[in-house]
């Protein structure tokens, strides 16, 4: 059985519709999905980047594609009031509806925690940060009698996050969704196709095209701009 880790935030557009279509990407193959909520901003920060939302031009392209991508999906893709927003309180919500800190998935909230709070930003055309909104949905996932919740503002919940931030950063994603099996790295939502080519066995996998494209050399390394 393959461990299959999906790491996501909400305030992605592509995780929602990457995590719509992963179960059909996996279909007749024996697998466990883990799902890790991560900050994305943090891993933004980390590699010295700016989001797609952050970017003049390519924040209209994006809101494009996706349309266009839920659409040619078949999956419901309604963009919040406003985007980007601050996804933290969603993500400790997800952490917090996971199980608790006995489990060895402490802070992986399982598949119906993950899609209640995609849906509650990209399927209603609402502010996904509304108080109210988001007042009802927490009450909700933690009120769930399957589910061993903690305080989504706990110190315990806040370190999990991070934990799940970094442990992303040392394994080298730098975007969202991304997924990890094998210690190989898929990103994006269009790299599904290619995830289930490997899980299948490709021999492709063990060529030069995949193995070696890292050793590619660098022929010239743009410096930062001056302040």
């Amino acid at each position: 059985m393959k461990e299959i880790h999906f790491y996501f935030d909400f305030i992605s557009p592509y995780a929602w519709l990457a995590f719509q279509a992963l179960p059909k990407a996996l279909e007749g193959i024996s697998h466990r999905v883990h799902y890790h909520p991560v900050v994305f901003g943090a891993i933004l920060k980390h590699h010295g980047q700016l989001g797609p939302a952050e970017i003049p031009g390519k924040r209209d392209w994006t809101y494009r594609q996706v349309m266009w991508l839920a659409k040619q999906q078949g999956t419901d893709l309604q963009m919040p009031a406003s985007h980007p927003f601050n996804s933290l309180a969603l993500l400790r919500l997800a952490v917090a509806a996971a199980p608790s800190a006995s489990d060895s998935n402490s802070g992986q909230p399982n598949r119906y925690v993950v899609e209640s709070i995609f849906k509650h930003v990209w399927c209603s055309g609402l502010e996904a940060t509304d108080a109210q909104r988001f007042e009802a949905l927490q009450l909700h996932l933690l009120s769930q009698a399957h589910l061993t919740s903690k305080d989504p503002q706990s110190l315990e919940v806040k370190q999990l996050l991070q934990q799940q931030t970094q442990q992303a950063i040392d394994l080298g994603l730098f975007g969202v969704p991304s997924i990890v099996v094998d210690g190989q790295i898929f990103w994006g939502q269009d790299a599904l196709p290619m995830l289930r080519a490997y899980l299948q066995g490709d021999v492709w996998f063990e060529s030069a095209d995949w193995v070696d494209a890292g050793k590619l050399p660098v022929g010239i390394r743009r410096t930062p701009a001056p302040q």
